[in-house]
């Protein structure tokens, strides 16, 4: 997983690309800024992979940003976005890993993602046979093998009942449970025996692709069953305790939220998901939150900025986690920044929502100003 920082002026597209390069799973996105020499000064203590350079901006070109990061780094791969192709020259000039023209796509973005993954393969060729699977459920839903390649699932049904088992790790589920959840009209002799194809079906993909899973029978169902296999569902369900009290230590607390990349199987419409996502927003939520109550004891503002900039690229219209935001900008002394911030989340909630921000809200920013 790589590391970004994005740079761009304009602030709608910023949270464009934050949207896309957000729910690519080769990503996690550390920092967002619209201001060049921000994102310089915060360059060390962020510490990239990839950064993301708009080519035009105010103060300080995307060139000339480019040729900061590589006097600070070599290392750092730097992607170009512009509007016009003849940048691409300039921008490999400053050694550039590769450039994408706007409007800024999930494709393009992919792409880069494997260019990145294959510069990365050389170099840890005594490590190939160690290189494992890998699943992500939150913000979509991708399997890949060892090779990094994306596994097709034959049927919807079946990439369903993956999905299914994978939000419920060890344990088993009854055969006639799974079987109303994924043909709940059809007949019980046929329904079962579709049952069994699909599971035999998963099985053999699962062993092909050597994805560390196994599905095994049960006197009442099935269980899947991992070993030394993980995922973000899986690494979730293991930390709960971290919602009850005893709190992990700050890099695991870290790791855990650089798993949560939204909503959990993002653009699926799998009915049962629901009251799962609500949990794991929960669970997102307090971790977050956690994570920036670090930061303001040790008054670190401009990291506390950033992970609820992130958090709020998934989830804009949350009232305490923007009001969060709007305390820090007064303890940093960026209270300019308040009514801006205020009016775009006002905006918002009346386009999203159809109305105007609660009154505690609205208080809120009042006291923030007066």
């Amino acid at each position: 997983m790589f590391k970004v920082i994005i740079v761009e002026d304009e602030k709608p597209i910023l949270d464009l690309m934050k949207y896309v390069i957000g729910h690519n799973p080769n990503y996690i996105i550390i920092g967002a800024f619209t201001n060049p020499l921000e994102a310089l000064a915060c360059l060390p203590l962020l510490k990239p992979d990839v950064v993301f350079l708009d080519v035009e901006m105010p103060r300080m070109n995307g060139l000339e940003l480019a040729q900061k990061i590589v006097e600070l780094s070599d290392e750092i791969r730097i992607i170009f976005t512009t509007a016009y192709r003849q940048y691409a020259l300039d921008a490999f000039e400053v050694f550039a890993f590769d450039y994408i023209l706007k409007p800024v796509t999930p494709a393009a973005i992919e792409r880069v993602a494997n260019r990145l993954i294959k510069k990365q393969k050389p170099a840890l060729p005594a490590e190939r046979g160690d290189q494992t699977a890998s699943i992500h459920c939150f913000g979509g839903f991708e399997v890949r093998n060892r090779e990094g390649v994306t596994i097709r699932f034959p049927t919807r049904k079946s990439e369903e009942l993956f999905a299914f088992f994978l939000c419920h790790p060890g344990k088993e589920l009854s055969k006639w449970h799974l079987v109303d959840l994924l043909w709940p009209q059809m007949q019980e002799d046929r329904s079962s025996h579709n049952l069994h194809n699909t599971i035999y079906r998963l099985k053999k993909i699962l062993k092909e692709h050597q994805i560390g899973i196994d599905i095994q029978n049960t006197n009442e169902g099935y269980r899947m069953e991992v070993s030394d296999f993980t995922y973000d569902v899986l690494a979730f369900e293991r930390q709960r305790s971290a919602l009850n009290g005893v709190l992990q230590d700050h890099a695991h607390v870290e790791w855990l939220c650089s798993l949560y990349k939204g909503p959990l199987l993002d653009r699926k419409d799998y009915v049962w998901k629901t009251s799962l996502e609500e949990g794991y927003v929960k669970q997102y939520t307090f971790l977050v939150r956690t994570l920036i109550e670090s930061d303001m004891l040790a008054q670190e503002w401009t990291k506390a900025e950033l992970r609820l900039d992130a958090y709020l690229s998934l989830y804009p219209l949350h009232e305490e986690m923007n009001q969060l935001l709007m305390d820090i900008f007064t303890h940093s002394g960026n209270t300019e920044k308040i009514a801006k911030h205020y009016e775009r989340f006002a905006a918002s909630y009346r386009r999203e929502i159809g109305l105007e921000p609660s009154q505690e809200m609205r208080d809120r920013m009042t006291a923030y100003i007066i």
